[in-house]
């Protein structure tokens, strides 16, 4: 490949071995060296000594039976921290405006702060219909899409102690009604309102998680009860579990865009 003008200078020998391990990466599963260095648009007799370097740097392990080439302990030492430089705050925000054309609603961010679901990214809807939604707002564990989230993904005891803080009557105990809804949350993998924290206004929320299976923030849609699509199977619940399992694929975590919904 002809580099560009200007362009910083390379290592091409790396540059053609690396071909090796992209191949590896895109399949995800060892391969013979025969499809591997198909796959990497070279011969055999060529990438096979490359494999040998990479082996000895631990980035591909050879498996001693079957002779297919893997990736070794080092590329998953450098894939893991990888991982963990990852700000799932950072990765989301970007997507914003666009989620937001898209569903044709006010979009946001929550994360789990001091004293609960706090909204910390705003996006306004394109409409002329607009939600008043403020960076720094504490959701409601129960009447809001977002604390519906996080309450069906933390522990019983910790939820209590949440709820118990909540002002306006928060109870120290799960009543059987909503721990059914939360149950539901988990199962349907998102969570609905209407007319929860705030008559004729209707909330979506998807979750982003990480790597170890933690929700580390909520993804909603909010808007008027009106317009808004409250459906599992409609345009905007996909849209939001689609943008949600972007990020959580890039944190490693499960990619929940075609569980049932």
């Amino acid at each position: 490949m002809p580099e560009t003008p200007n362009a910083p200078r390379g290592i091409q020998s790396i540059e053609v071995g690396g071909q090796l391990l992209r191949a590896l990466a895109h399949r995800g599963r060892p391969m013979a060296l025969k499809d591997l260095a198909r796959e990497a648009g070279m011969a055999p007799a060529k990438a096979h000594p490359y494999l040998v370097s990479f082996g000895k740097l631990g980035l591909i392990a050879q498996d001693a039976a079957s002779g297919r080439y893997g990736l070794g302990p080092l590329a998953m030492e450098l894939g893991l921290i990888s991982l963990q430089q990852f700000d799932p705050l950072r990765l989301a925000t970007p997507l914003l405006p666009a989620l937001a054309a898209q569903v044709g609603h006010t979009v946001a961010i929550a994360v789990w702060g001091n004293r609960g679901p706090t909204i910390v990214r705003v996006e306004e809807a394109p409409s002329a219909v607009h939600v008043n939604m403020r960076h720094g707002t504490v959701m409601s564990m129960r009447g809001t899409a977002s604390g519906l989230l996080f309450a069906a993904h933390l522990p019983p005891a910790r939820l209590r102690e949440v709820l118990a803080q909540e002002p306006h009557g928060g109870l120290r105990t799960l009543d059987a009604a909503f721990s059914a809804q939360l149950a539901t949350v988990r199962s349907e993998g998102l969570s609905r309102v209407v007319d929860g924290a705030v008559p004729g206004v209707s909330a979506m929320a998807a979750p982003v998680f990480d790597l170890h299976g933690d929700l580390v923030l909520s993804l909603a849609a909010i808007g008027p009860n009106a317009t808004f699509d409250t459906r599992l199977d409609g345009p905007l619940a996909r849209a939001l579990i689609a943008c949600a399992a972007q990020v959580s694929r890039q944190l490693g975590g499960a990619d929940l865009s075609d569980a049932p919904v």
